[in-house]
C-alpha cells in the first residue's frame, strides 16, 4: 500500500492499518495514505477496520509541521479534516479498533468511525490541544459536539481532559473495550456482521442521520480552513 499504511482485503471487509513505526502521527503523507486506502475499500465495496500498531492508534497531528510556518499547518489541517468528513459519510460501515492511545486527531478519527472498539491498557483517549497550548479547530469542534455526550463534550474541549480507555465509553469516545490480544477479533466479528447490512440503505440512512453533522462540518472547513 505504501511507506505508512497497509491495507487487506477480505471476503467481508477491510482492514487498514496505521504504522508510522512511533506515534502515528497524522502528517499529510500518513492521512493521503489514509485515504487511498479508503479509496480502495470503496472500490471493493466493504467494511472498513480502521487500526494503528500496538500501543498507539494515533498521538495526534504531527506536531512538526507546526513549526514549518502557516502554509504546510493549514494543509494537514485540511487534509485532516476532509479525512474525518470522509469517514463520517464512508458509505460503507466504519470500525475503529483503537490500539492504545488516541489523542487530538486521533480522537477525530474515532468520533469519525461508526462503531468504536478500544483496547484495555493504561492509555490516554482526548483532545489535549488546550492543555499544550493550541485552541481546538472549529471543525473538531462540531465532530465533538455531535459524537460526545453533552456534558462530558464541555469537559473534553474546555478542559482537556483526558480518559482511559474504559473511562472513554460514558463521554463517548468508544462503545466498548476488551483485551488487546482480542481487539482485532472482535473488531472482524463486528465488521463481518456489519456487512450483511443492505448498503444502500446504510448509506443513505448515515447521510440522513448525520445531515446536520456534516452540514456544520463543511462550513466550520471552508470558514476556517478554505
Amino acid at each position: 500500500m505504501g511507506k505508512l499504511v497497509s491495507y487487506e482485503c477480505s471476503e467481508s471487509f477491510s482492514t487498514i492499518t496505521m504504522d508510522d513505526g512511533k506515534v502515528n502521527a497524522m502528517s499529510v503523507a500518513m492521512m493521503n495514505e489514509v485515504n487511498a486506502a479508503l479509496d480502495q475499500a470503496q472500490e471493493h465495496q466493504s467494511a472498513v477496520i480502521l487500526t494503528g500498531r500496538e500501543g498507539v492508534f494515533s498521538a495526534g497531528f504531527d506536531l512538526a509541521v507546526f513549526k514549518q510556518g502557516m502554509e504546510p499547518l493549514m494543509e494537514m489541517l485540511r487534509v485532516g479534516a476532509r479525512l474525518t468528513e470522509r469517514l463520517l459519510s464512508f458509505p460503507f460501515p466504519v470500525v475503529a479498533a483503537c490500539t492504545g492511545h488516541a489523542i487530538a486527531m486521533g480522537s477525530f478519527l474515532l468520533m469519525s468511525s461508526d462503531v468504536r472498539i478500544g483496547t484495555d491498557g493504561r492509555f490516554k483517549i482526548g483532545m489535549n490541544e488546550v492543555a499544550i497550548g493550541m485552541t481546538l479547530p472549529y471543525f473538531a469542534v462540531e465532530i465533538a459536539r455531535h459524537r460526545l455526550s453533552t456534558p462530558y463534550f464541555h469537559r473534553a474541549a474546555i478542559l482537556a481532559e483526558m480518559y482511559s480507555p474504559q473511562e472513554a465509553i460514558a463521554p463517548g469516545f468508544l462503545d466498548r473495550v476488551t483485551s488487546s490480544d482480542q481487539l482485532l477479533g472482535v473488531a472482524r466479528e463486528t465488521a463481518a456482521a456489519l456487512s450483511k447490512l443492505d448498503m444502500p440503505a446504510h448509506a443513505a440512512t448515515k447521510l440522513r442521520v448525520r445531515e446536520p453533522m456534516l452540514e456544520a462540518l463543511a462550513e466550520a472547513i471552508t470558514s476556517e480552513l478554505a
